[in-house]
């Protein structure tokens, strides 16, 4: 009865196949984008047959969607842990970035899939569950960040900005160094997860964050 137990207890910890099809489907995205990964490579590198990928994913965009939300619940998990500190407002939205970046610089397939979604997503059906699950953690960030945003200025301690353009300035500013692979190493001189690299692209992000945005204490 004890190693039966075991082995189940052995087995209740293991990622489930959904799970071990996104992780590898993940790994090959990230790498060469949405046109360059195929089912059957993806079954592969999991150790399954095609036929057993179709029962969780029935094709290639519904995986891809799935694998983008997934990413996008992350981030979304993060951002309200975040946002859920005290501080100020201000304190609270500069900390949610600096965490951002610090978890995008950890996977930075997460950076280059999100970068490659906004123009592959065009190619794709709008309707999956898939699709439509990663749009709802986008707008949850959204009105995650506006929120705090909003409770910043009210409060006076952001300036009056229009939220929605500034959150896809802050898109840009936070997911292209992730994803920007050798050109990003070319430019900075050195690996961007590299200890000093990271930590000089966070100062320097949160510096021209805090500079445009915060308004300073007088008094």
């Amino acid at each position: 009865m004890g190693a039966g137990s075991s082995t189940v207890a052995v087995r209740a910890g293991e990622p489930s196949s959904r799970e071990r099809i996104l992780d590898a489907a993940e790994d090959l995205f990230a790498r060469r984008g949405y046109a360059g990964v195929g089912l059957r490579e993806v079954a592969e590198d999991v150790g399954l047959g095609k036929s057993s990928l179709f029962h969780h994913f029935p094709n290639k965009p519904e995986l891809y969607a799935a694998v983008c939300a997934r990413i996008l619940e992350r981030i979304d998990a993060g951002v309200a842990r975040s946002l859920a500190r005290s501080g100020s407002a201000a304190e609270r939205f500069l900390g949610a970035i600096d965490d951002l970046v610090l978890a995008l610089s950890r996977r930075p397939g997460d950076a280059r899939i999100l970068l490659r979604s906004l123009f592959e997503d065009d190619d794709l059906p709008g309707e999956s569950a898939e699709q439509k699950r990663g749009e709802a953690f986008v707008k949850r960030i959204v009105s995650r960040v506006e929120a705090v945003l909003g409770e910043g200025m009210a409060a006076g301690g952001i300036r009056r900005a229009s939220p929605r353009p500034l959150l896809l300035l802050v898109v840009g500013l936070v997911v292209f160094p992730a994803a920007s692979g050798e050109f990003g190493e070319e430019l900075i001189g050195g690996a961007v997860q590299a200890p000093q690299n990271l930590a000089l692209i966070r100062e320097e992000t949160r510096r021209l964050l805090a500079q445009g945005l915060v308004i300073p204490i007088v008094g």
